[in-house]
C-alpha cells in the first residue's frame, strides 16, 4: 500500500507539460516527387524545413553537439520521408560493424530516427541505418525500451560526399499505427560519431538517458492530419523444405515439405489483426547458449516475429523473473497449428492486445493445447499507466491422456492467471517502477496462490536508488509464464553515485554502487538466501568501462541442487553455504576494429568449494563486410571435503567450457551469411548453425539454414537438418 501510495504521488506531481514540447518540427507534404537514393537534389528537400543544432548527450550533456547535423522530413500520400546529412568533424574512415540489419548501436557510426505517434511518451516506432547502409527498425515500448526483432517494410538508401554522408528513407503510412486525425507525434534525431565518440540529439536528452527516450522527443507538428493508410492487408506467405537425421534417436531420414502464412489486416491505422497458419521458425537464429550453474531455469529471449509486434503488452507484465505470460511457452514441444492476435491503440488513452493460439498433438502423448491472453492498458496521469491481463492455457481431451504422461510431465487440465499492475512513469523519466498484483488459478487452487510485488527507482545523472519487493505464494503457477522460483519474499535496494572529474582526463566518471539481495520465506519469518555486492565503476571518455567488485552470499538450499550441474550429484534440501568471492569486468572502446570484454569471478562455492570464472568475447571486423566474434565462458570448480558433500563430489575437479565463434558475412545489406558455432561440455553438445538470408526485396526473403549437433565428448553426430524457406510480403 506505501508503494502505491507513493504512486500516485509521483503521478500527480508530474502532470505537467513534457520537456521538449515547444521544440516543433513543422511537417508539409512534398512539393515533388522523391528518389529514395540518398541524393537529396529533389525541391521537395530544399523546401523542408530544416533541423540542425543538434545537443551533446555523450560524452557530457552540456553543450552543442561539436559534430554537425541536419534532418529534414516530408511526406506524399503513401510514405513518410526523412534526410540525414551528417557532415564529418574528424578525418578517417566510418565505423561500422558491418552490412547486417539491427546492428549493435555502440559498434556503428549511425542516424536513428523515434517517433511517437500517439504522443504518448510510451510507445513507439525507430527506423535507421548506419554508415554503410544497413538498417535498423524497432519497435519502442516502456518509454525508452527498443525490440529490435520486430521488421517492416520500409525502404532506405546511404551515399557519401567528400565531407558527409548522407541516409534519405522511405516509411509507408501502413509500417506506422497512429490514431485517425492526430495532428502531433513526438519526434526526436539521433546521431552517434565514433571518429569523435560523440553522440547527439536535436531535442536534448540528459545523458543518464538513452536517445530513445520518449519523454524528450520534440513535436512532430503536421500541416494537416497524416494520410490514412488505406486498405492495410498483408498476406506473407512461406514455402519450405528440407531435409533432417536424428542418429542419436536412430530414426530414419525424413524430408520436409511445408506451406503456411501470416497476415496482417490493419483494422484502423493503431490496431492490427494479426493471423498465422501453420507458422514455421526455421530461419530465427540460435540461441546462444549459457552455462547453468543456477538452481533456476534460464530465460531466453523470444524471436519470433509473430509474437513481437505490441508484444510489451504481454511479455512485459510483470516483472523479469515474474512473468505470468511468456509467449516461447506456446510452441516448445508442439507445432502452433493457427493462432490470431489483435493488438494496438483504441486512442491515445487505451492499448489492447488479445491472442489465442492453437497447438498440436507432441510425439509424446500430450494432447492439442489452446493458449489465449488478454491484456487491457489505460495511460495514467503524464506517463504512468495501469495494466490488467488474464492468461488461459487449456489442454484439449484432457480425460484421455494416459496416466503415465501426466505423470512424467505434470501435465494439467487447465491453468489461468489474471493480474493487475500500475507502472510509475515520470514526466521527465527520473522516477519509474511498478505496483503488481498476480494470482492462479487452476485444478487445485488455494488460498496462497497470490503474487504482490513493487519496486521504485529514481535516476539523476550522479544519483540511482532504489527498492524492490516481491512475495510469491507457495503454489503459484505460471503454466504460460516464467516464475523460476515461488514461495518467498523479496527485499532488494540499491544505490549507485557517479563523480565527474575535471573535463580533459580520459575518465569521464566513476563511483561506487551497493545492491542488496534478500530472500525469505513467504511470512519474513526466515532468511532463506542474501547477497551483498559492492563494487565500483569507471567509464572513460572513449566509452570504454571497468568495474570492480566483491561479494558475500549465503544460501540455505530449499531443494535438492547438483551444484556443477553436470555431475548428478546433489546436495541435501536444508543444507546452508556461504562465501565470498571477488573479480571485475572491462569491456574496450567499441569504435576500435578490434574489440574485447573480459569479465572474471574468483572465490568461494556451495559447500566451501571453489569457482573460477572467466569470460571473455573478442571481436574483429573487416569492416564494412565481415565480422568475427568469439565468445568463451570457462568455469573452474574445485570441491575438497565437506560434511554436506556427497562422496561423488568429494575431493573433484569440473572443468565446464562454452565457446561460441561467430562469423558474420555480409556481401551487400540484403545478403547474409551467419555461421555460428557452440562447443558446450556442460550438456555434452556441439552445435554447428549456418544460415544464409537473401532479402530480395523489402521484407522478403530466401533462407538456407543448416543445423548440426554433436556429442560434445566424442563428436559423435546427434543430429543434423538443412531447411530451404522463401518468404513474400504481399501488400494487398
Amino acid at each position: 500500500m506505501l508503494f502505491l501510495c507513493l504512486f500516485v504521488f509521483l503521478s500527480l506531481t508530474t502532470q505537467a507539460q513534457k520537456k521538449n514540447d515547444k521544440i516543433e518540427y513543422r511537417i508539409h507534404p512534398a512539393t515533388s516527387s522523391i528518389k529514395v537514393d540518398g541524393i537529396p537534389d529533389e525541391r521537395a528537400w530544399a523546401e523542408a524545413q530544416l533541423a540542425t543544432d543538434f545537443y551533446q548527450v555523450l560524452p557530457m550533456d552540456t553543450s552543442k553537439a561539436f559534430v554537425k547535423t541536419e534532418v529534414k522530413m516530408t511526406y506524399d500520400d503513401k510514405n513518410l520521408y526523412v534526410l540525414f546529412i551528417n557532415y564529418d568533424y574528424a578525418p578517417g574512415p566510418y565505423m561500422v560493424e558491418s552490412l547486417k540489419r539491427d546492428f549493435a548501436f555502440g559498434k556503428n557510426d549511425n542516424d536513428l530516427l523515434f517517433i511517437d505517434t500517439f504522443d504518448d511518451q510510451t510507445n513507439g516506432f525507430t527506423f535507421g541505418a548506419n554508415a554503410h547502409g544497413a538498417q535498423w527498425d524497432g519497435l519502442l515500448y516502456n518509454g525508452s525500451a527498443a525490440n529490435l526483432s520486430w521488421e517492416n517494410k520500409w525502404t532506405s538508401e546511404v551515399k557519401y560526399d567528400d565531407d558527409k554522408w548522407i541516409w534519405e528513407a522511405a516509411i509507408p503510412f501502413k509500417t506506422l499505427r497512429y490514431k485517425k486525425g492526430i495532428t502531433r507525434w513526438g519526434v526526436n534525431f539521433s546521431r552517434l560519431d565514433l571518429k569523435t565518440t560523440e553522440k547527439s540529439a536535436w531535442a536534448p536528452v540528459p545523458r543518464q538517458f538513452p536517445t530513445a527516450s520518449l519523454a524528450y522527443c520534440a513535436s512532430l507538428v503536421w500541416d494537416q492530419p497524416p494520410p490514412a493508410a488505406g486498405s492495410n492487408i498483408s498476406i506473407i506467405p512461406y514455402v519450405l523444405g528440407g531435409i533432417s537425421a536424428n542418429q542419436e534417436a536412430k530414426t530414419p531420414t525424413k524430408l520436409r515439405g511445408d506451406i503456411g502464412f501470416d497476415a496482417k489486416i490493419g483494422l484502423t491505422s493503431s490496431l492490427n489483426l494479426d493471423l498465422t497458419v501453420n507458422p514455421d521458425f526455421s530461419q530465427v537464429e540460435v540461441d546462444q547458449q549459457q552455462t547453468n550453474l543456477d538452481r533456476f531455469e534460464l530465460l531466453f529471449p523470444e524471436r519470433r516475429q509473430f509474437f513481437l509486434e505490441n508484444g510489451d503488452l504481454f511479455a512485459n507484465f510483470g516483472y523479469q523473473n515474474i512473468r505470468p505470460f511468456f509467449s516461447r511457452r506456446i510452441g516448445l514441444n508442439a507445432p502452433i497449428n493457427f493462432g490470431a492476435r489483435l493488438s494496438g491503440k483504441l486512442n491515445k488513452d487505451w492499448r489492447i492486445g488479445f491472442m489465442d493460439m492453437q497447438t498440436g498433438k507432441n510425439d509424446i502423448g500430450i494432447p492439442a493445447q489452446n493458449f489465449g491472453v488478454i491484456a487491457l492498458q489505460r495511460r495514467m496521469f503524464a506517463r504512468s499507466n495501469i495494466a490488467v491481463i488474464f492468461v488461459n492455457k487449456e489442454t484439449l481431451n484432457y480425460s484421455k491422456v494416459s496416466d503415465e504422461v501426466i505423470k512424467q510431465t505434470n501435465l494439467t487440465p487447465f491453468n489461468r492467471n489474471i493480474g493487475i499492475e500500475y507502472n510509475l512513469a515520470s514526466k521527465n523519466n527520473d522516477w519509474t517502477g511498478k505496483f503488481l498484483y498476480l494470482n492462479s488459478f487452476g485444478p487445485d487452487t488455494k488460498n496462497n496462490d497470490a503474487v504482490l510485488a513493487g519496486n521504485i527507482l529514481y535516476t539523476s545523472k550522479k544519483w540511482v536508488t532504489g527498492l524492490q519487493v516481491e512475495q510469491v505464494g507457495n503454489t503459484y503457477s505460471a503454466e504460460v509464464g516464467y516464475v523460476p522460483r515461488i514461495n518467498y519474499s523479496k527485499l532488494n535496494p540499491q544505490a549507485a553515485y557517479l563523480f565527474f572529474p575535471k573535463a580533459g582526463g580520459s575518465v569521464l566518471s566513476h563511483g561506487p554502487q551497493i545492491i542488496f539481495t534478500h530472500y525469505f520465506t513467504k511470512d519474513f519469518s526466515e532468511e532463506t538466501e542474501n547477497e551483498k555486492f559492492i563494487g565500483y565503476k569507471v567509464n572513460f571518455r572513449k566509452t570504454n568501462t571497468l568495474l570492480v567488485w566483491a561479494a558475500h552470499n549465503y544460501v540455505k538450499l530449499l531443494n535438492d541442487f547438483d551444484p556443477t550441474n553436470y555431475a548428478g550429484a546433489k546436495l541435501l534440501k536444508g543444507s546452508e553455504h556461504q562465501w565470498n568471492s571477488f573479480g571485475f569486468d572491462y569491456a574496450s572502446k567499441p569504435q576500435a576494429l578490434l574489440t574485447y570484454l573480459i569479465s572474471t569471478r574468483y572465490g568461494g562455492y556451495y559447500a566451501n568449494g571453489i569457482r573460477l570464472r572467466l569470460n571473455g568475447d573478442i571481436g574483429y571486423r573487416f569492416q564494412p563486410y565481415v565480422a568475427i566474434t568469439l565468445s568463451a565462458n570457462y568455469n573452474h570448480l574445485a570441491f575438497k571435503e565437506d560434511p554436506v558433500l556427497p562422496k561423488e563430489l568429494i575431493n573433484k575437479q569440473y572443468n565446464l567450457w562454452l565457446i561460441g565463434p561467430k562469423i558474420d558475412v555480409t556481401f551487400t545489406n540484403k545478403l547474409f551469411l551467419t555461421n555460428f558455432v557452440q562447443f558446450n561440455n556442460q550438456n555434452n553438445n556441439f552445435n554447428i548453425n549456418t544460415r544464409l538470408q537473401w532479402r530480395y526485396s523489402p521484407a522478403s526473403d530466401l533462407f538456407l539454414v543448416y543445423t548440426d549437433n554433436y556429442f560434445s565428448d566424442t563428436f559423435r553426430v546427434r543430429n543434423r537438418s538443412l531447411v530451404v524457406k522463401f518468404t513474400y510480403w504481399w501488400n494487398v
